[in-house]
C-alpha cells in the first residue's frame, strides 16, 4: 500500500492511498494534482474521502467524481458537493481492502471528521484534516476550545505508531511556537532540527507519528507542567490548570503568535 502526499495550493497536501491498481483520495481541494497522479501511476480512483467543508478540501470533488465515477464519503452534518454518502461515528467502510472507522472531531468546523484505518500495511493511518497538525492543531472557526481539546484527546488515544496524515505543511511554524511553549523539551528540539532538514531538501515533514506528536505537540501536552506554566505566563488570569483551560490559552496565544 502506497501513501502519497500530493502538494496543492501553497501548503496543502491531498493524500492519495493506492495499492498499485485502485486508489482513494482525501480532501481533494484541487482535482489537477490528483488526476496527474492517477495517470502517472495508472490508477483507478475508487473513493473520495472528505473531512470537512472548507473549499481547499472539497474544491476538486465535483471534477474528480465526474471524471472517475468515484464514490464520495463525507461528514454527516456539513454542507458538501452533492451527491455524497454521509458518515458519522457509527460508520465503518471497507475500501482498498482496509477497514475505515469514522471519528467525529469537532472544533475546526462543527462537523469535522477524521478517517482511521488500524489494519493498513506499514501501520495505522489517520487522515485528520485540519484537526491535528504536526506540532500544532487547527484554528477554531466553528467549534469551542472544549470541543477541540476533546477531539484531540480522542486522537491521542490511538496507537502510537499511527501515521498522522494531516492536510497542511505547517510543521515548521508550529514547531517554532512549540519551542516557545516548552523550550526545555529535548525531543521537540531534535524533531524541529529533523523537520528543518527535510524542508531544506524540499521533502514533506508528513506523515508524522502519533507517538512523536505526544512527545512534542503542546496541544496534546496540556497537562505537562512546563506547558501549563507557559500558558499561565501568556494568560496571568489563568488560574485553573484544567487541561481544557490550558488548551484554550495556548490556542489563543498561537492565534496571535
Amino acid at each position: 500500500m502506497n501513501l502519497l502526499p500530493l502538494p496543492a495550493f501553497s501548503d496543502n497536501y491531498i493524500w492519495l492511498l493506492h495499492n498499485g491498481r485502485q486508489a482513494l483520495v482525501v480532501d481533494p481541494g484541487d482535482a489537477a494534482p490528483v488526476q496527474a497522479a492517477l495517470q502517472t501511476h495508472g490508477l483507478q480512483l475508487q473513493a473520495i474521502l472528505v473531512t470537512h467543508h472548507h473549499a481547499d478540501h472539497v474544491g476538486g470533488v465535483d471534477a474528480l467524481r465526474t471524471a472517475t465515477g468515484a464514490a464520495v464519503y463525507g461528514p454527516a452534518f456539513e454542507t458538501l458537493p452533492e451527491p455524497v454518502t454521509r458518515v458519522d461515528a457509527s460508520t465503518t467502510l471497507s475500501l482498498l481492502g482496509l477497514t475505515w472507522q469514522v471519528l467525529e472531531v469537532p472544533g475546526h468546523t462543527a462537523g469535522h471528521i477524521a478517517w482511521y484505518s488500524a489494519d493498513a500495511e506499514g501501520g495505522p493511518i489517520l487522515f485528520c484534516g485540519d484537526t491535528l497538525f504536526s506540532g500544532g492543531c487547527g484554528r477554531l472557526f466553528e467549534g469551542t476550545p472544549e470541543q477541540m481539546h476533546a477531539s484531540l484527546q480522542l486522537l491521542a488515544r490511538l496507537p502510537g505508531n499511527t501515521r498522522v496524515a494531516c492536510a497542511h505543511e505547517y510543521t515548521l511554524s508550529n514547531l517554532k511556537f512549540a519551542c516557545t511553549v516548552e523550550p526545555s523539551n529535548t525531543a521537540l528540539l531534535q524533531y524541529r532540527a529533523h523537520c528543518e532538514t527535510l524542508r531544506q531538501q524540499q521533502r514533506p515533514t508528513l506523515p508524522s507519528l502519533l507517538a512523536q506528536e505526544l512527545a512534542i505537540n503542546p496541544f496534546l501536552r496540556c497537562d505537562v507542567i512546563e506547558v501549563v506554566h507557559s500558558a499561565q505566563s501568556f494568560r496571568p488570569d489563568l488560574i485553573s490548570q484544567n487541561p481544557a483551560s490550558v488548551f484554550a490559552a495556548l490556542r489563543e496565544w498561537k492565534n496571535a503568535f
